[in-house]
């Protein structure tokens, strides 16, 4: 059955640095900071979470179907998913605004800085949950913070199960806030920095939050994740990639398959594994949707 993603749309300008940030910038100057970075390979990809999950799903032969808005320059984009078998039926254009745009800039230890112009996803919440009920499950995934206020509530209001994965979106919000996504959310799911300033801001343990959800997922890189249910935790182990290429999109990646095993009835904890392997498939390949899935 479907599945409803919700996020962003964006080009991804994508950078390499072959040095070292730490080596570039002075903690002691940090209040006059003026750094320049020669950064001697750039290029353009096709990105956003709900165009790279959207891209992860099909690759697992699932069907996706964003809920995102583009800009006056999104075009290309469109026919890029419709391409891949990506369902456009609920992807907005905002003519007045540029497509969100990511400018990211990795150094040698794979650290990244990233400059992010939120351009038409500003108007993703004028494009509501749609009235279907061929909806197996969906995600809030990083997307404007209205949109993912409303989004939440739509889906809650209308029965669909969802996994609310704040991402670099969860600063935008209070405790107050972030406690009512968790009781309209069917999963969680965050890193581990995110599990910490979620923790912190709504003062509940991963133990309460995972006593208010059917599941949480706390992902740690290369030592795997956490799954918590029921308040209590299993740690599914980490995937080695072949090799350290570029960890733009593993996030991605790993919610594609968590999406992809839930759909499919899944345990939490065996999501958990093919989202590790999609995630080191993926820092194993070069480009925000230029993988391969591994085997399911």
């Amino acid at each position: 059955m479907p599945i409803l993603v919700c996020g962003s749309l964006a080009f991804d300008t994508i950078m390499s640095f072959e040095g070292r940030f730490a080596e570039q910038i002075l903690p002691s100057q940090l209040h006059i900071l003026n750094v320049s970075f020669l950064v001697p390979g750039l290029r353009r990809e096709y990105g956003g979470c709900a165009g790279n999950i959207a891209y992860g799903l099909r690759q697992l032969g699932a069907q996706a179907v964003p809920l995102a808005t583009l800009g006056n320059d999104g075009q290309e984009y469109l026919e890029r998913m419709r391409s891949l078998g990506v369902d456009t039926a609920h992807v907005n254009s905002a003519l007045e605004s540029y497509t969100a745009q990511a400018m990211i800039m990795t150094d040698r230890d794979n650290n990244q800085i990233t400059a992010f112009h939120p351009g038409a996803m500003s108007m993703a919440h004028e494009n509501p949950v749609p009235a279907r009920n061929d909806i197996a499950v969906a995600i809030i995934s990083p997307d404007g913070r209205d949109a993912m206020l409303i989004h939440a509530k739509q889906l809650h209001a209308a029965g669909v199960p969802f996994v609310f994965d704040p991402g670099q979106g969860l600063p935008m919000f209070n405790g107050e806030e972030l406690k009512e996504f968790i009781e309209l959310a069917t999963w969680v799911t965050v890193n581990d920095y995110e599990g910490k300033m979620l923790s912190d801001r709504t003062g509940l343990s991963f133990e309460e939050m995972a006593l208010r959800v059917r599941g949480l997922i706390v992902t740690l890189g290369e030592h795997g994740c956490e799954v918590w249910e029921n308040g209590q935790k299993t740690v599914v182990p980490g995937a080695r990639a072949t090799e350290v290429v570029d960890p733009t999109g593993c996030g991605d990646a790993f919610r594609a398959a968590l999406l992809h095993g839930i759909e499919q009835g899944w345990s939490l904890a065996r999501c958990a594994e093919l989202g590790n392997r999609m995630g080191a498939a993926k820092i194993a390949s070069r480009g925000g949707q230029n993988y391969t899935a591994p085997a399911v």
